[in-house]
């Protein structure tokens, strides 16, 4: 384990912020970061979503340091300062979801090593909700669950739904896997696509906190994902949906303009999880965390409530 790089200034992160270099079981190299708390009460394991970074969690981090919880992150495999499995480092691939339980493995292991404070508690976003849901599923040690949009489903057509199933199967087996999935390049989101349009927030402050790390740090950004990479969400969304949710407390939230994810899959799930709460926040895009000051500052008292009556 050695020192990675962490830009803690444009992050906006607790002083002391540090990051390492991980190594996963089957040898890939993770880049992963955190936060310490004074008088700490536990840990936030946070769970990012597609196409993100450490850094673009410095400022909850900051929220959960002053509320008294540490927290660890870490860039998935094919994204941020990770390990990037294709010649085009643009592209958004796994091969399995299964690589993404491989990562976290690596992290937990790194948190006992390292005798980060106890309890665990799990906050997740988009993609790192398929991961954290799988995650819970296998038992892995957490007291408590939060899900931020949870990518329980991919937001699809009637019509495309059964041509993206089709394309990304074939994919695999005429040898374009790797390619970008219909739709998607290089570029990566906020940086492509202008506020007064965006998908993500309606807080134009919290946009240019991302547009403004996107520009500094082009080599961490993330184009679309690939072929493979729908594949293998699609198929891990299919058969999370087939499983029991875990006995465990929960909340999830979702903004009620949410445009990325299927939210039919979070409604069903919540219905059936018995220490589950649903909460549907007016008016939000799909990153809770980086919305407007007073949903986000909702959103955090609650997970910081949760944790409390959890440990």
């Amino acid at each position: 384990m050695s020192d990675a790089p962490l830009d803690n200034v444009l992050a906006q992160g607790p002083q002391g912020g540090r990051a390492v270099w991980l190594k996963t079981s089957d040898g890939t190299r993770l880049r992963a970061g955190f936060w310490h708390a004074a008088a700490p009460k536990g840990t936030v394991v946070l769970m990012q979503g597609r196409a993100e970074y450490i850094e673009k969690y410095g400022r909850t981090a900051a929220d959960f340091a002053e509320a008294g919880y540490a927290t660890l992150t870490l860039d998935w495999r094919g994204q941020g300062r990770s390990t990037r499995a294709l010649a085009d480092p643009k592209v958004g691939h796994v091969g399995d979801f299964g690589e993404y339980q491989n990562d976290l493995d690596a992290l937990l292991d790194f948190a006992a090593v390292q005798g980060l404070p106890q309890p665990f508690f799990l906050l997740s976003h988009s993609m790192g909700g398929a991961i954290a849901l799988r995650a819970l599923i296998r038992g892995l040690p957490f007291q408590a669950a939060v899900f931020s949009a949870p990518m329980w489903g991919i937001l699809l057509s009637a019509w495309t739904r059964p041509l993206a199933n089709a394309l990304s199967s074939a994919a695999r087996y005429l040898s374009f896997d790797h390619l970008y999935a219909p739709g998607t390049g290089p570029m990566t989101y906020v940086l492509d696509v202008p506020f007064a349009v965006n998908a993500m927030t309606r807080d134009a402050d919290q946009y240019d906190y991302m547009r403004a790390q996107a520009l500094a740090h082009p080599e961490m950004s993330l184009g679309g994902p690939s072929f493979g990479w729908l594949r293998a969400a699609l198929a891990e969304c299919h058969a999370l949906q087939a499983l029991p949710s875990p006995k465990l407390p929960c909340l999830c939230s979702v903004g009620s303009a949410e445009r990325v994810v299927d939210t039919g899959p979070i409604h069903a799930r919540l219905r059936s999880w018995p220490m589950g709460r649903l909460v549907v926040v007016a008016g939000a895009e799909h990153e809770i965390l980086m919305e407007r000051p007073r949903p986000r500052a909702a959103f955090i008292a609650d997970c910081v409530a949760l944790f409390s009556a959890s440990a």
